[in-house]
């Protein structure tokens, strides 16, 4: 949830600029210096936040509330705003990922659309199948 919430918080700024037509598309927020700020921002957010949702889609119970850890929290909000950089380097022409570096984006069509939506796929199909693997070797422990 923390991942899926800093996904969101990443897009906020250049929501702003396609409302508003003022900004770089993909500026200060799709750098890795903004990366880290907002995962700061959506670690400490996102924990109640997906606490509570789990309150309230019923997987959590208040007599036995799931809390999640502050290492997953953090780990999820870092690897959900820095994966967010890396892909929108390959797709995105005006990244500029490592400002204030004048270092180039050498990543921006390394990978063509439909293969990056395959690496997308692939990845999460993997991240299915290692839940449920960790679930199942849970229950035989």
């Amino acid at each position: 949830m923390v991942f899926g919430w800093a996904q969101l918080i990443m897009d906020i700024q250049p929501l702003i600029v396609l409302f508003t037509d003022v900004g770089q598309l993909h500026g200060f927020s799709h750098t890795y210096l903004g990366a880290s700020l907002l995962a700061v921002l959506s670690a400490l957010t996102g924990k109640h936040l997906s606490e509570l949702g789990l309150m309230i889609l019923g997987v959590s119970k208040k007599e036995h509330p799931i809390k999640i850890t502050w290492g997953v929290v953090v780990l999820s909000a870092f690897i959900g705003t820095f994966s967010h950089v890396l892909f929108d380097s390959i797709m995105h022409g005006d990244m500029k990922p490592f400002f204030p570096l004048p270092l180039s984006n050498n990543l921006y069509g390394s990978l063509s659309f439909s293969q990056l939506h395959q690496v997308c796929l692939y990845s999460g199909v993997m991240g299915v199948l290692v839940y449920y693997l960790v679930l199942f070797l849970r229950k035989k422990a």
